[in-house]
C-alpha cells in the first residue's frame, strides 16, 4: 500500500505537534508520561517562580505548573502538579518556605493525618514559614532605606548643581565658564596669529631650516675631520710637553741649573750687579775722556782723573 504525500505531511505535522506539546512541558518540569495530579493554593504575595520545588519531608515530589494573580480577591493563585502515586488528606497544608541561599523559595505539602483523601484539581490551604515574611519585609524594608537614601543623596546632588548653575558670583559657574570662553578666544586669536605669521614667512623659516641643515651637515664633516685628525694623539703630546715644561720650572723654582741659580744665588746677582754698575762708570769715563781710551788719537798719555760730581 502506498502511502500519499499527503498523508505524510500530516503525520509529520502532529508528530512535530506533539513533540513540541512535550517538550514544552518537559521544560516546565511535566512529564506527560508520567501520573500526576495538579492542585492549587493560594497565598496573599508570590515569592515564587514556575521553577520552584514541591516537597514533601525535603523530597522533591513536584514542580510549581502556574502562578496567576487573581484581581477580585488581591491573591496570588498557584497550580502544582505531584506525583500521581503520592496521597494524602485534603486537610493537608501547602507552606511556603525558603529553600536556601542561593535555591530560592520552594512550597511544601504539610501531610495531616485524619480527612478524606485530595483529589486532583483540590485546593488546599497555605501559610508561609514563620521567618520568611519577616526577611522578605526587613528585604523590601531595606531596600526602602536604601532607596530613599539615594533619593535624597540625588535630590542634594540636584540642589547643589542648580545653585552652581545659578551662582553669578565670581566662583560661579557662569562666571567660570565665560572666563573660558575668553581664554579659548584668545588661544583662537594667538593660534591664528601664528598662523599668519608662519605663512608670511614660510619662505624665510624655510632657508633658515636649510641654512641650519648645511651647518648640521658641516659639523659632522668637522667633527669626522678632527677625529681623522689623531686629535687625541695631539692631546697627550701636548701633555707631555706640559709636563715637561712643569718640570723645568720646578727645577728653576728648586734653584738648579743655571737658570735655577741665576734667579735663586743672591751672590751671583750681587756680582752681576756690581758688574753693571762698573760697566756703567766704564762707559760713562769712556764718554767723558775717549782720548784716554783712543791713544791714536793722542800722543801723550792722559793720566786719569776721576769724574767730578756736582
Amino acid at each position: 500500500m502506498k502511502i500519499s504525500k499527503e498523508v505524510k505531511t500530516s503525520i509529520l505535522v502532529i508528530a512535530g505537534i506533539v513533540l513540541f506539546i512535550f517538550g514544552f512541558n518537559y521544560l516546565k518540569g511535566q512529564n506527560l508520561f508520567e501520573n500526576s495530579n495538579v492542585y492549587y493554593t493560594e497565598f496573599d504575595y508570590n515569592a515564587l517562580t514556575t521553577s520552584s520545588l514541591v516537597t514533601i519531608k525535603g523530597n522533591s515530589v513536584g514542580k510549581i505548573q502556574d502562578i496567576a494573580y487573581d484581581y477580585k480577591t488581591g491573591k496570588t493563585k498557584v497550580a502544582f502538579f505531584v506525583n500521581g502515586e503520592l496521597e494524602f488528606s485534603k486537610n493537608s497544608i501547602v507552606r511556603m518556605y525558603e529553600a536556601g541561599i542561593m535555591g530560592g523559595n520552594a512550597i511544601a505539602i504539610i501531610i495531616a493525618e485524619e480527612g478524606e483523601m485530595a483529589k486532583s484539581g483540590a485546593v488546599l490551604k497555605s501559610e508561609v514559614e514563620e521567618g520568611l515574611v519577616a526577611s522578605l519585609s526587613k528585604n523590601f524594608s531595606g531596600l526602602s532605606n536604601e532607596l530613599n537614601s539615594t533619593l535624597r543623596s540625588t535630590d542634594t546632588l540636584m540642589v547643589s548643581l542648580n545653585k552652581l548653575v545659578a551662582d553669578d558670583s565670581e566662583k560661579g559657574l557662569k562666571s567660570t565658564i565665560k572666563e573660558l570662553n575668553e581664554t579659548l578666544k584668545s588661544f583662537k586669536n594667538t593660534s591664528n596669529s601664528l598662523n599668519r605669521v608662519i605663512s608670511k614667512n614660510d619662505d624665510n623659516i624655510t632657508a633658515i631650516l636649510e641654512r641650519f641643515k648645511t651647518t648640521s651637515n658641516d659639523l659632522s664633516l668637522m667633527i669626522a675631520q678632527l677625529k681623522d685628525a689623531k686629535i687625541g694623539t695631539t692631546v697627550e703630546s701636548l701633555n707631555s710637553t706640559l709636563s715637561n715644561l712643569n718640570n723645568l720650572l720646578v727645577a728653576i723654582d728648586k734653584g738648579e741649573g743655571t737658570m735655577g741659580k741665576l734667579l735663586k744665588d743672591d751672590a751671583l746677582y750681587n756680582n752681576l750687579k756690581g758688574a753693571s754698575k762698573e760697566m756703567e762708570e766704564l762707559l760713562e769715563d769712556i764718554k767723558l775722556h775717549p782720548k784716554r781710551y783712543f791713544r791714536i788719537l793722542s800722543k801723550k798719555e792722559i793720566p786719569y782723573k776721576e769724574a767730578e760730581t756736582n
